[in-house]
């Protein structure tokens, strides 16, 4: 499984980024896919997950109302639409993706992409 995210920058607090996930060398309906972020001097920390479905959806509270994961089976790739940034959700952001239920913590995911930085100006 190869995961390869897109789509970070720099943004001014307010605004809105979408993230994108590649998935390659699997099938892609197999998989449970999340978002992680790790900030500087941080633990990464999980942040969305779809299921293979995409009927269920969960997010860690800090960015729910403001985040919206999505799946598109055709392309195979999860994004992460960001909207109403904060300087605190400056990280590099991270896709995953693991097979089976389970936890929806780092060691609970089989595959990561490479992170993609975001940065979100005061």
């Amino acid at each position: 499984v190869q995961l390869q995210a897109s789509g970070g920058g720099l943004v001014q607090a307010g605004g809105s980024l979408r993230l994108s996930c590649a998935a390659s060398g699997c099938t892609f309906s197999s998989y449970v896919m999340g978002w992680f972020r790790q900030a500087p001097g941080k633990e990464r920390e999980f942040v969305a997950r779809v299921d293979w479905s995409g009927d269920s959806i969960y997010y860690t509270d800090s960015v729910k109302g403001r985040f919206t994961i999505s799946r598109d089976g055709a392309k195979s790739t999860v994004y992460l639409q960001m909207n109403s940034l904060k300087p605190s959700d400056t990280a590099v952001y991270y896709c995953a993706a693991r097979r089976y239920s389970g936890s929806d913590s780092v060691p609970g995911y089989e595959h990561w992409g490479q992170g993609t930085l975001v940065t979100v100006s005061s």
